[in-house]
């Protein structure tokens, strides 16, 4: 029997069609189209994602002998959408987790309560990412579009087209700001506080819980019988961290692309105010009775995506990025880069800050410029690292890297040696987020009987980087030193001079 695996990403949607030990039968790949609406706001057509999810499925499924024993769904965490529950159409478009429609809501939610008695609730700082301020952007334009309607995740709705039945889990109702992570429950006070209706949002299951099975009659002309079980596999990113192995407290899961999220465990317990003030997010794990803590780097291949484009008059291959790497002297640069073309994300998120090399002279080349943004992503992730470590109470010796940041060895060999942690790559593993997703409806299916058991399945080829003692040291010092101590006064320049510069 094979398994399934759905993943409804920002720039793509993926099917992938897998054996019970992770090998890939088949993955197929759809380019996800970002409309704009006429303020500028960002959207996906529902009707466009569904379709796409079809054409993927059909694909792998070419093979049509194949038997499918189970199907999960996974995606982005804070896309969403609102569902008419009588006729079972979208009311609105999908408004994606970049959209910036709901800043002004936002502000007035963190004005609502204490923040911090919020995040005991919720594990999250107030964001215009999250459901709920998204709905009320959408309820101040149109009070009506909120009879009769139910908020779905990427996940849910795909789910809903599979079997017509309303679900989510709990990964991903947490993300929308309105639900309890401490009671796993919707928080009905909270929503009568914004005059919201208690049906606003589905019922929520532990992840990976079988919450229907396919019904639709087209899905049996590409091979998708009646019956086939289906769950909503969870948050994206923590998904993908099951596939990696990293599930258990000391290991941590790294994405590497745009951004780059860094994603570990811990027991499930009551958040602290070294919790909050870690500026970490916390949410319910698709591992039972534990939570995820998560931060991120939001331009992280971003900025070398900007090298690529701006220091150059034609835009750098890939292949020349990395014989650029090779280039550079082998000694840490001495140079600070601030990867903050997007502002900075936890442990000390801050929209207003503005990327910055530190420390250039003339004898520096493009070689130079290019390890000194690795550098600063690397300093970024030893931030996040500490923030995690603090929390946690356990150190992180190990980090597993997925992602087309692991192609760049030199990138990895930074990291390893800034932060002192091994770093592994798993080699046979080129879709962790849709093969996680897979193996998280498995375990719900019983293919699997718990999280270890579906790890211990899969091929453990890897490459492992480990870190250099001497060049540790040294990126420790300008750790301390000079990365920490300058950007607190370079923080504070953004701020003073946000009314005068508007980029």
């Amino acid at each position: 029997m094979a398994i399934i695996g759905i993943d409804i990403g920002t720039t793509h949607c993926k099917a992938g069609l897998f054996q019970e030990n992770g090998e890939v039968i088949k993955i197929a790949v759809r380019p996800m189209v970002t409309h704009y609406d006429q303020e500028g706001n960002p959207f996906f057509q529902p009707e466009d994602v569904w379709k796409k999810i079809y054409e993927c499925l059909d694909e792998v499924m070419s093979n049509r002998n194949v038997k499918v024993s189970v199907i999960g769904i996974t995606s982005m965490a804070e896309t969403g959408l609102l569902l008419d529950r009588e006729t079972g159409r979208p009311k609105t478009a999908f408004i994606p987790w970049f959209s910036r429609c709901a800043i002004k809501e936002a502000i007035q939610i963190e004005k609502e309560d204490d923040p911090y008695y919020r995040f005991q609730k919720t594990g999250l700082h107030t964001s215009y990412k999250y459901g709920l301020a998204k709905i009320l952007s959408l309820k101040a334009k149109d009070d009506g579009l909120l009879k009769k309607a139910v908020w779905l995740s990427a996940s849910d709705y795909i789910a809903y087209r599979l079997t017509g039945k309303l679900a989510t889990d709990y990964t991903l109702a947490a993300r929308t700001f309105a639900f309890r992570i401490d009671q796993k429950a919707w928080d009905f006070e909270w929503l009568t506080h914004f005059d919201l209706a208690d049906q606003l949002f589905p019922q929520a299951f532990p992840s990976g819980t079988i919450m229907g099975e396919t019904s639709l009659t087209d899905l049996q002309r590409i091979g998708i019988g009646f019956g086939i079980p289906v769950a909503i596999s969870g948050h994206d990113h923590v998904c993908a961290s099951l596939a990696v192995g990293a599930i258990k407290p000391g290991i941590v899961f790294d994405s590497i692309g745009t951004a780059e999220t860094l994603v570990g465990s811990l027991e499930e317990r009551d958040l602290s105010k070294n919790d909050y003030e870690s500026g970490l997010s916390f949410g319910s794990h698709i591992v039972p009775n534990s939570y995820f803590w998560m931060g991120g780097i939001s331009s992280s291949g971003g900025s070398i995506e900007w090298f690529r484009s701006q220091l150059s008059d034609q835009t750098l291959s890939y292949e020349e990025i990395i014989r650029l790497s090779s280039l550079a002297d082998i000694e840490p640069t001495g140079i600070l880069y601030y990867p903050y073309l997007s502002g900075s994300g936890a442990p000390n998120q801050d929209p207003d800050a503005k990327a910055a090399f530190i420390g250039v002279n003339a004898s520096h080349q493009r070689q130079d410029l290019l390890k000194a943004m690795m550098e600063g992503t690397g300093f970024e992730m030893e931030s996040i690292k500490r923030s995690a470590e603090k929390v946690t109470k356990s150190p992180i010796n190990q980090v597993n890297v997925v992602g087309g940041g692991t192609k760049n060895k030199v990138w990895l060999q930074i990291k390893a040696d800034i932060t002192n942690c091994k770093l592994t790559i798993p080699s046979h593993l080129s879709e962790a987020t849709l093969l996680g997703a897979a193996m998280m409806a498995g375990i719900g299916s019983k293919v699997y009987q718990n999280a270890d058991e579906a790890t211990s399945c899969l091929r453990n080829q890897q490459t492992l980087i480990t870190p250099n003692e001497k060049a540790h040291r040294v990126y420790h010092k300008i750790y301390e030193d000079g990365y920490m101590k300058l950007q607190h006064s370079l923080r504070d320049y953004y701020h003073r001079m946000t009314e005068f510069v508007t980029k």
